[in-house]
């Protein structure tokens, strides 16, 4: 269990931060923890819903990166609003 807590947290690290890089928002270790865990939870919610699963290691990080710029996306667009 705490281990599988440690995996979330850098892998959430490294989802928030490649999605950063990408989005061109670059943001604190915190926060790029966050949107990685919760841009995860939108990647799998948004490729499910077009009927795709991921199931290799590859295929959820691509899934995973593009929900964390979806939420950076959104986040943007309401910000703007």
């Amino acid at each position: 269990m705490f281990f599988s807590l440690i995996w979330t947290l850098i892998s959430g690290a490294f989802i928030g931060w490649l999605a950063g890089i990408i989005m061109n928002q670059p943001g604190s270790t915190m926060q790029n923890i966050i949107v990685g865990i919760a841009g995860s939870v939108v990647g799998r919610l948004l490729f499910g819903l077009i009927g795709f699963r991921a199931t290799g290691g590859l295929a959820s990080l691509i899934v995973s990166v593009v929900g964390a710029c979806a939420l950076l996306m959104l986040v943007n667009w309401l910000s703007r609003h």
